[in-house]
């Protein structure tokens, strides 16, 4: 095999990345040497690669269902938004500035078209298959001229394009009409057909319509993929805990201790990487939910400031929502607090930001005795270490350096040297992400929270967060395996969308 397919969305949230997913577990199953890609990703939730390089925790995930390591080119467009309008632009793994969303459509974006098509091209040359997701929707049609993710790469690369869409939204039949119909004749042709996402009941009752929709387009669908609790990878955004669902809806694991353990999640603005909870999530007896009112932290024996783009907009947001109160109080009391990255942060003493968002000085919480400043170099690392007697292993995404003025250090070398974050009593900081999907630290670090809050709770001694993330790729393969016309799917892969396919009005200008 030597082939490529773009999985494109009616909308977003459709299942792109998901089914990319399955595609690429069902296909290295079958021997074939197979690599994600996303040209251009708007996410949060990133990730780092072994070289160093930041893409988006999707493409990671996607690089683990294909049995290989991640790297810059499966996502070589990072957006990172730090608001409504501006976000950080990492090209190729590295950050290379803040630009304004009409700053980056009006020509910037299509200025990229040629880095792009250049890394999918490297990836081509070193893989059987090249398994594309695309964004939103290729039907957006104010932004086709610039576009570098969906038909843009499609028309560039001469991807055969599979469109998805999520049934259980409804409007399923007229929302791959109305893709395929607002597309311009050149990249009509190379949209090959559908694939169901989602449906619940009987697919018989569901033919006639898609016989129709052939009829009506000359275009096939690729199969019926039915609902599934708890199949969501890592995702772009959102307050999902991706791996709870898998956890409590397949495998209903009782507590092995007497009592559950309450972690709440504050809910900061601009949140990155809202998936180191997810590790949490998969223990049994763990209760994880996200929270935005101080009376919501009275009953949890953890607390969580997790990562933030924005550390100083989120130090406001604790602040005016009442929580920063809350979590003073909470340390006063000796409840444990834990903060990663940017949680971690404005736990301090005080910041110095002339960098995300420009504040200057900004007095933290005064929780930790730690004093944080923002470089313009952005820290990117994948690093090991111990804590609680155990090896810790996570990644570094952040512009905030802190200095740790007294405290114990929080994760050290194999030497007893500092090699990050800060403790004092029960409140702990550190920037690692991913921390908690180390086994043995994550089962230590529950022990001393249960410890300190009276619970009568006892991690589970056989979770395994890596073989519950395998468990559920090879649940995505299934999905493809069993629901989708496979034989089909290979001949598009290998072989491109199919000659003739007729061209729906009204199309778009080209």
């Amino acid at each position: 095999m030597n082939g490529g397919l773009l999985v494109a969305g009616t909308t977003s949230d459709a299942g792109k990345s998901v089914v990319t997913a399955g595609i690429c577990r069902w296909l290295v199953r079958q021997g074939v040497k197979v690599a994600p890609f996303k040209a251009q990703n708007m996410s949060l939730n990133s990730f780092v690669t072994r070289d160093g390089a930041e893409i988006g925790r999707a493409q990671a995930m996607q690089a683990q269902a294909c049995r290989v390591e991640p790297t810059a080119h499966m996502n070589p467009v990072l957006l990172k938004p730090g608001g409504e309008r501006s976000s950080q632009v990492v090209l190729l793994g590295r950050p290379v500035g803040e630009m304004s969303a009409r700053g980056y459509h009006g020509g910037r974006q299509e200025r990229l078209l040629g880095t792009v098509l250049d890394s999918l091209a490297e990836l081509r040359g070193a893989y059987d298959a090249v398994i594309c997701e695309g964004a939103g929707s290729p039907a957006e049609i104010n932004l086709r001229r610039t576009d570098i993710v969906n038909m843009g790469i499609a028309r560039g690369a001469r991807l055969p394009v599979l469109v998805v869409g999520d049934i259980d939204r409804g409007g399923v039949f007229a929302s791959f009409f109305g893709t395929v119909a607002l597309l311009a004749p050149e990249d009509q042709a190379l949209v090959a057909g559908f694939l169901v996402n989602k449906f619940r009941g009987d697919v018989s009752l569901l033919e006639p319509g898609l016989d129709m929709l052939h009829g009506l387009t000359g275009r096939r669908a690729y199969g019926v993929l039915p609902f599934r609790h708890g199949l969501g990878i890592d995702e772009e955004d959102g307050l999902r805990v991706s791996l709870r669902g898998t956890v409590r809806e397949s495998v209903v694991a009782p507590p092995v201790g007497e009592d559950v353990l309450r972690v709440a999640v504050c809910a900061v603005p601009l949140m990155s990487n809202f998936t180191d909870v997810d590790a949490l999530a998969a223990e049994p007896g763990v209760v994880v939910r996200f929270v935005d009112r101080p009376e919501e932290l009275a009953d949890a024996d953890l607390v969580i400031v997790p990562g933030t783009r924005g550390t100083v907009r989120a130090l406001e947001w604790l602040r005016e929502r009442g929580l920063a109160d809350a979590l003073v109080r909470r340390v006063a009391e000796r409840r444990p607090v834990l903060g990663i990255c940017g949680g971690f942060q404005l736990l301090g003493e005080h910041i110095e930001d002339d960098v995300e968002s420009r504040a200057g000085h900004v007095d933290g919480l005064g929780l930790l005795p730690v004093r944080v400043r923002f470089d313009r170099e952005k820290t990117l690392t994948r690093p090991v270490g111990e804590a609680l007697g155990e090896r810790v292993e996570g990644y570094e995404i952040h512009h905030g350096v802190a200095e740790v003025v007294e405290g114990d250090a929080f994760i050290s070398d194999d030497r007893g040297r500092s090699l990050d974050g800060c403790r004092v009593g029960q409140t702990w900081g550190t920037h690692w992400h991913g921390s908690l999907e180390s086994d043995g630290f994550r089962r230590a670090f529950l022990s001393e929270v249960a410890a300190a809050a009276g619970r009568r709770f006892v991690p589970a001694p056989d979770t395994s967060f890596a073989a519950l993330r395998e468990e559920q790729l090879d649940r995505l393969g299934d999905l493809i395996e069993h629901h989708a016309d496979t034989g089909a799917l290979w001949r598009l892969i290998e072989s491109g969308a199919p000659q003739g396919l007729p061209f729906i009005p009204p199309g778009a200008p080209a």
